[in-house]
């Protein structure tokens, strides 16, 4: 099989109130709430995971939701600033309305790199964009009773990084990832991969005097790409130790397998594998309905669910 990185894989930011973020994302926004776990290293508190209806790579945002009372971070240089989702061409005029009704805060739509995308931020303070891709997004959306699938979100269409200097970055994207530069708009540089049609795309933003960002509550933790199996994720450790960065060993994640380093801008990267998936402790039509333990902490399930806040 092909050594290739398979655009982004996830996703995974920091929110307060567990469950303003579950009602936010499963109900205003229409993801599909796909598992319901805890934090691997702090089973004290949830991890959430929404995405399409089986979880497919390039649909997958989580969230550590540590509660009301952790510090608000912000962005800044040296971290993912902004999430784009793929929408239908025509649809944001419904997203418009839906923000008012709910009270979102956003901006009015605008055109960058040839697409119309609407900006907004979460209840914590995310900033997400909303963007009519240039080129059809044929992937399967989600629906929910009040946002159909002529609207719906259909996956990751980019990620945007904000760098006081790009190239140390850009360097990893090109020379490790095998992403391309292929398009720049004032001092956002859009690269793209071009081993899959969706979540292929990463936008850097240099702004040389820009403060470092802080990443607490409504910031992004990281960002991970793709890789179909095991073997392919070994292979792109073996290339960033040979780049002289320090990586971690894999890392079993129930649902993927992980390695983690942090990229010369900063940015804490993840490379993630296709296997074993989401279905592997639930079917598909009950995906998210029940808490999820990794084997390690399910002696202590009881206490864990005794101290967790209990979604609707």
């Amino acid at each position: 099989m092909e050594n290739t990185i398979l655009g982004i894989h996830h996703i995974t930011a920091i929110a307060g109130d567990a469950k303003r973020n579950f009602n936010f994302y499963s109900k205003i926004l229409g993801l599909r709430f796909i598992k319901k776990t805890v934090n691997f290293d702090d089973p004290g508190t949830y991890h959430f995971y929404f995405g399409d209806e089986v979880g497919s790579a390039g649909t997958i945002l989580t969230f550590f939701p540590w509660g009301s009372g952790i510090p608000q971070g912000h962005r800044g240089s040296g971290m993912a600033t902004e999430i784009g989702y793929s929408v239908p061409k025509g649809s944001l005029e419904f997203w418009v309305e839906r923000f008012e009704k709910y009270n979102v805060i956003y901006n009015k739509p605008a055109v960058k790199f040839g697409e119309r995308y609407l900006t907004f931020v979460d209840p914590d303070g995310l900033k997400l964009e909303l963007i009519e891709s240039a080129t059809e997004d044929t992937r399967t959306a989600w629906e929910t009773n009040e946002v159909k699938a002529n609207v719906a979100t259909r996956g990751f269409h980019n990620v945007t990084i904000t760098l006081n200097n790009i190239a140390g970055t850009a360097s990893v994207l090109t020379d490790i990832f095998g992403y391309k530069l292929v398009s720049k708009e004032s001092n956002r540089y859009r690269f793209a991969i071009d081993t899959v049609a969706n979540a292929a795309l990463v936008d850097l933003v240099e702004l040389e005097h820009e403060k470092l960002g802080h990443v607490a509550n409504g910031t992004v933790h990281h960002v991970a790409f793709r890789v179909k199996n095991d073997e392919i994720l070994m292979h792109f450790r073996q290339k960033v130790v040979d780049a002289g960065l320090s990586i971690t060993p894999q890392i079993d994640r129930n649902y993927f397998h992980s390695l983690y380093f942090r990229e010369p801008g900063g940015v804490l990267f993840e490379i993630a594998t296709d296997n074993p998936g989401f279905l592997i402790d639930e079917p598909l039509e009950t995906l998210g309905t029940t808490l999820q333990l990794p084997a390690k902490y399910e002696s202590r399930r009881e206490d864990i669910t005794a101290h967790l806040v209990q979604l609707d």
